[in-house]
């Protein structure tokens, strides 16, 4: 079993791989690992050392699918150079089934896989969609990954249908949640005195939606003692976009009780201490584990009314929607989050009660049983490809049975 990556930077790619792998696997898993401007294992120097790891190729850097004509060149000479590295590796040769992490190591590893029969699959993190994608890496996906793919794993429904039309007929797709820490437990009491908490677990990234739960916070909550929690570093350039989050803070006069957390690794506990959590990305989140370790820890959840969140958030049963993008419609949500906590307490409840939520054992499960699937379709084509080869054979060009040497035709 052979994972692809490109980067070694924690964000939930990189998490829901490491988790899977950490919950313990039936088959021996090797991870290799593109360079990145970061050194070292990274996030992947947690694996067990059962895992083998390697970083080898050449340097694959960050966001190029938006930059100019020059930059994307270069990336794409990147790619192509990191795709035949990976493709003479004895791992990758030798390998039963190849998964490709995330887009970037898709793109590489279907170059790679592109003349040879190893099953590929993808797990598809994002909607297949220039906005999502960029120009570069959404033409990638379309006429270069996903004809490739032997099986696509997607965290929701819209990113799968999204693949559907540039898949092949006997592509194995199948909806499996990422591995997101889960665990079972019962959900953290429900606090009627003090302040109202409010989080927001997510990269610090312009789309994960930082800026307009601010706004709304400050708009909902001028002069109260409401406090709003950020948690999640700034990766792939971003400390320009935290410090603008610093200053509007101050702008808006809630500096003084807005946090900052950065990374945390204890996640499950800062959770638990929030009163409401809430998803405010401005484009269509395929999932966001965020929204499922929400759900786990029984908090009062808001998400955007888009995307793969309102699969497992349903308005007012076990959390809150609230138009995407609109500012007014998120403050009027925590406004009315903060007037009920009998509301929050159903809310809660009902978010830790919410189907499929899976352990990282489950899902690890789960994945095997889809590689198998995928292993089963390779081997089924590949005998009916050995069948019509040997009736190709045996055939003339017009498709009557072909003349025996030494034989007339009907002998």
């Amino acid at each position: 079993m052979l994972h692809l990556d490109h980067t070694t930077v924690p964000g939930g790619a990189e998490y829901a791989l490491l988790r899977m792998l950490q919950a313990g696997v039936a088959w021996s898993p090797t991870v290799v690992l593109a360079p990145t401007a970061e050194t070292g294992l990274g996030v992947y120097a947690a694996l067990p050392p059962s895992v083998d790891r390697r970083v080898v190729g050449v340097r694959q850097p960050a966001g190029v699918s938006r930059d100019g004509p020059g930059l994307q060149l270069v990336a794409a000479v990147r790619l192509v150079v990191q795709a035949v590295v990976t493709r003479m590796l004895p791992e990758f040769r030798h390998a039963g089934i190849v998964n490709a992490n995330t887009a970037r190591a898709a793109a590489y590893g279907a170059l790679a896989a592109r003349c040879s029969r190893v099953p590929f699959v993808v797990h598809l993190r994002d909607m297949v969609d220039p906005s999502a994608l960029g120009r570069t890496g959404d033409f990638l996906m379309r006429r270069v990954i996903l004809p490739r793919a032997d099986g696509v794993i997607g965290d929701t429904v819209p990113p799968l249908d999204s693949a559907r039309p540039h898949l092949r007929r006997d592509a194995v797709v199948r909806v499996i949640p990422s591995a997101s820490g889960l665990r079972p437990r019962p959900p953290a009491p429900t606090r009627r005195d003090g302040g109202l908490r409010i989080g927001m677990l997510a990269r610090i990234d312009p789309w994960k939606g930082q800026r307009l739960l601010l706004d709304a916070f400050a708009d909902a909550f001028a002069g109260t003692d409401a406090t709003l929690e950020l948690a999640g570093s700034a990766p792939f350039g971003h400390e320009r976009f935290l410090a603008e989050l610093r200053a509007r803070a101050v702008e808006l006069g809630v500096a003084d009780r807005v946090v900052f957390h950065g990374h945390v690794e204890e996640v499950d506990s800062l959770i638990e201490s929030w009163d409401v959590a809430v998803q405010a990305s401005t484009r269509p989140e395929p999932l966001g584990q965020n929204v499922l370790q929400y759900l786990a820890a029984g908090r009062a959840v808001v998400v955007a009314d888009e995307g793969g969140p309102t699969e497992w958030v349903r308005h007012d049963v076990n959390g809150m929607h609230f138009p995407a993008r609109d500012v007014g419609g998120l403050a009027s949500a925590l406004r009315r989050l903060d007037d009920s906590p009998a509301l929050r307490a159903r809310l809660g409840a009902a978010a830790a009660a919410t189907p499929g939520l899976l352990t990282d054992a489950e899902v690890a499960r789960a994945h095997a049983a889809v590689y198998g699937e995928v292993l089963d379709a390779v081997r089924s084509r590949a005998a009916g490809e050995r069948r019509g080869l040997r009736r190709h054979r045996t055939a003339g060009s017009d498709g009557r049975p072909a003349r025996v040497h030494g034989l007339r035709e009907g002998a």
